[in-house]
């Protein structure tokens, strides 16, 4: 327990508790974290993007609603505003703030004699899924977040070193962290160890295409299963709804919000395709790791970073994912030595403990 109660607002999720991303995966473990420490957490959300009744939200963490527009290129803009004008009314200890593009409104909070600690995410204005003006914003904000953020928290290691040369600011590492669960039954209709997983946002740097090719021929002979979507409707919703519409061996479940049943799919896939290339430490990296699944990654400084020697990497080509994931899937014993490996460094390195412990020295270095 601290030895004086504080307060903090948490501002740029969609809300507690939410399912949607990394950010929402982050405060479901945090907010009750803190609230057990003896803070009381404030939680900014979207009206409609949380259920109430959730069994999983702890009733010590208030969660406010704030209004916005709800657009993919609006929304984190709107309601980091709205929150951050609400907080600045409310005047907590100290804000946790999430994504840089709501650097735009720490001025407001700095006004106040608020103190903020800014998780920067990923180098965003680098995703091939923004155009030029959201590219524009986010480095714009970014430059904010730089001079106007008390502490800063930075999720990977090559993140810290790009924002201390190109920002000169340092970062709190925190990573993300993983739930350990015991084995559970496989997905109805999935053969254990023998079909290929893939979960992501359906975005360009997620290598979604490439893997949408890949899973064409990898269903000749097996199952192939597909978690996600792009959040907003698209082309790449509508081509893997085709792919799954003449291919009975290709399983589209979309957004997965369950989580026992997403950690079954990872427990029980002969290998897991992980194709993110951008953004830190990937939160669906590290749950993958601890729910034992093998891996095999697109080779990025990022995936590195995270996996080390517990799997196998490929290029961004349909025909090298192929190969690689049938020969981890053929070999049982290669199998369990990766499974083996990932669940021991997500132990190692990457526990929800010590997430939330380093999340409130973070906070209350930014009080002083």
């Amino acid at each position: 327990m601290t030895s004086v109660r504080r307060s903090v607002a948490i501002i740029g999720t969609r809300g507690y508790p939410s399912y949607y991303g990394g950010f929402e995966t982050l405060i479901r473990r945090l907010a009750p974290c803190l609230a057990e420490k003896g803070w009381d957490v404030t939680v900014y959300s979207r009206p409609g993007a949380t259920v109430p009744t959730d069994p999983a939200r702890d009733r010590r963490v208030v969660v406010r609603n704030t209004i916005g527009f709800e657009s993919r290129s609006l929304s984190t803009l709107s309601y980091g505003l709205t929150s951050c004008l609400d907080a600045a009314v409310k005047k907590p200890d100290v804000a946790l703030v999430l994504n840089v593009a709501n650097g735009f409104w720490l001025p407001a909070l700095k006004s106040r004699g608020i103190p903020t600690v800014v998780n920067v995410d990923g180098i965003e204005w680098e995703r091939a899924k923004w155009g030029k003006g959201a590219k524009k914003v986010f480095r714009t904000g970014a430059s904010l977040t730089a001079r106007y953020a008390t502490r800063l928290v930075v999720d990977s290691l090559e993140i810290k070193r790009r924002w201390e040369n190109d920002f000169h600011r340092e970062g709190d590492f925190i990573p993300y962290g993983g739930d350990f669960v015991a084995p559970l039954p496989p997905v109805e209709g999935l053969t254990p160890k023998k079909y290929v997983l893939m979960v992501a946002r359906f975005v360009p740097e997620n290598t979604v295409v490439e893997f949408f090719e890949a899973a064409e021929v990898l269903s000749r002979d097996r199952d192939v299963v597909i978690v996600g979507s792009s959040g907003y409707g698209g082309e790449l919703d509508e081509q893997v709804r085709a792919l799954a519409h003449r291919n009975e061996r290709i399983t589209w479940m979309g957004h997965v919000s369950d989580d026992r049943k997403l950690f079954s799919l990872w427990q029980n896939a002969g290998a897991y395709f992980h194709g993110h290339s951008v953004g830190g430490t990937n939160p669906a990296l590290v749950q993958a790791m601890a729910c034992q699944a093998p891996i095999v990654a697109r080779d990025t400084v990022y995936n590195r970073e995270v996996l080390g020697d517990a799997g196998r990497f490929v290029a961004a080509e349909p025909s090298e994912i192929v190969t690689t994931v049938k020969d981890v899937i053929a070999d049982s014993a290669g199998q369990q030595v990766m499974r083996d490996r990932a669940l021991q460094r997500a132990y190692d390195y990457y526990t929800w403990e010590d997430v939330c412990q380093r999340y409130e020295e973070s906070l209350l270095a930014a009080i002083g």
